[in-house]
């Protein structure tokens, strides 16, 4: 029997321990796509205990506690931090199997010194000594610790990107933060959200906007406002895809439509979001960014909870819409006027992995390695199966060597022990093929291979 997490955790053959120890494990980390706070980075935030960090909006560890008969209380309530702590100090013994389980114990490992398994038992030493640790330890101090060198945080187009700016011009810090171009609100033309965020967005442009040209040339600007403060990636939340055709004055009527607050029809938003992401396909083009997009997730399915908490509190699920021919259609568009980005397509729903590998093949161009890119296991497929059947997903029907791979997608700043945990899994399949006999024992190309999954490959797609 093996010792729990020990130093050869999820490395079951000796090739995979080689690759680990000599390739994968010390390379930097590029995140390209979290959830991060760039003002909690610049003030190197402090933590006033292990439940703020560990808990404070974490929805993977919610929905655990929500399932483990966990009263709502101590887990988004009014109860104090270590009585929330408690609970999911009892929460956590029950959740084998799950890769939070491993998650939990590596962050304790790695930034705590602790080896002990976290329990009810266990709990009040582990609060103590996790508290201790965090009293000098903030924000910064994680993020270096973890040896990270890039971070891309998701950002709205109508912010000011400050604190972006302020970590550009700190010399004390030297981890780059860039930031990524999230332009939702300003594509979700049917949401209530749409209006005020026009108005945020002509703001920032300087002018009011009354049409859909000045709509389009102010995301432009803001574009290249981001560019200028090193974002090198837009990110789109595309929970349904659709594609329909429409010409500009069309999309401009449609716009004029829901500035003056008038109900639209499903194909006009259809219309009105296939031209804008087009639009914005092209400017990124112009600009050598990656275009992210995260399709097929269903959000705020417990409409009770949602008045209640709001989004992202662990009530969203995997969508099943179907996707290629919209899809399809939408980058052979892109393709036809040669403006096609580089582009990483991430569904929530597995069973799409196959449908989206085999569409990338048919825009590979050969201008640049891995131009389009099968997304890693994202949310609720970030675990040990759905990474290990990602990969292998890519590897048969692509190249999972150019692969960009591992992202936290992630709120903690304690993540990063998921990048460890994906590093494994890489080198123990690899590890597995080569001692099948399905791969030869070539040292030099293998570490290649995987010093370029782990980080070579990402350095190189996004042009840090």
């Amino acid at each position: 029997m093996k010792r729990f997490m020990d130093e050869d955790f999820l490395l079951s053959n000796q090739t995979a321990k080689v690759l680990y120890e000599k390739y994968a494990k010390d390379m930097p980390i590029i995140d390209f796509h979290c959830h991060l706070n760039p003002m909690e980075i610049y003030e190197n935030k402090k933590f006033r205990n292990i439940t703020e960090v560990w808990l404070g909006g974490d929805h993977y560890k919610w929905r655990l506690m929500r399932a483990n008969g966990i009263d709502e209380r101590y887990i988004t309530g009014d109860a104090d931090d270590y009585e929330k702590f408690l609970a999911w100090a009892k929460t956590i013994p029950m959740a084998i199997g799950n890769p939070i389980y491993h998650w939990t114990h590596l962050e304790l490992k790695r930034y705590f010194g602790i080896d002990e398994i976290l329990n009810e038992k266990s709990a009040p030493i582990i609060w103590e000594k996790t508290n201790k640790v965090l009293k000098e330890l903030g924000a910064r101090d994680i993020i270096l610790r973890s040896n990270v060198e890039i971070i891309c945080t998701t950002d709205d187009p109508v912010d000011t990107l400050e604190y972006h700016l302020k970590l550009k011009e700190d010399k004390d810090f030297n981890v780059k933060v860039y930031p990524t171009f999230r332009p939702d609100k300003g594509v979700n033309i049917e949401r209530e959200t749409f209006i005020p965020w026009v108005e945020k967005l002509g703001e920032v442009y300087g002018k009011k906007i009354e049409n859909y040209d000045e709509f389009l040339d102010a995301l432009k600007s803001r574009a290249e406002f981001f560019h200028s403060v090193g974002c090198r990636a837009s990110d789109h939340a595309i929970d349904d895809m659709v594609f329909a055709d429409a010409s500009f004055d069309e999309v401009d009527n449609i716009f004029k439509k829901a500035l003056a607050g008038e109900k639209l029809t499903d194909i006009e938003v259809a219309k009105y979001k296939t031209y804008t992401l087009g639009f914005l396909g092209k400017i990124y083009s112009s600009l050598g960014w990656a275009m992210q997009l995260h399709i097929n997730a269903l959000r705020n399915n417990n409409t009770r909870m949602f008045n209640i908490l709001g989004p992202d509190t662990g009530y969203d699920s995997i969508n099943d819409n179907h996707i290629a021919i919209a899809l399809v259609k939408f980058l052979d568009s892109l393709e036809k006027e040669n403006s096609l980005p580089k582009t990483i397509l991430y569904s929530l729903n597995p069973k799409d992995s196959y449908v989206l590998a085999t569409i990338m093949g048919s825009f590979q161009d050969g201008s640049i390695p891995g131009k389009m890119q099968l997304g890693a296991a994202w949310w609720f497929n970030d675990s040990k199966d759905g990474n290990l059947q990602q990969m292998k997903d890519l590897a048969n029907l692509g190249l999972l060597s150019r692969f960009v791979g591992m992202v936290t997608d992630s709120r903690s700043f304690l993540s990063y022990t998921r990048h460890e945990y994906f590093r494994r899994l890489l080198c123990n399949l690899i590890g597995e093929w080569v001692e099948n006999g399905e791969y030869p024992y070539d040292l030099e190309t293998l570490g290649r291979i995987v010093q370029g999954v782990c980080y070579y490959n990402a350095k190189e797609y996004f042009g840090f």
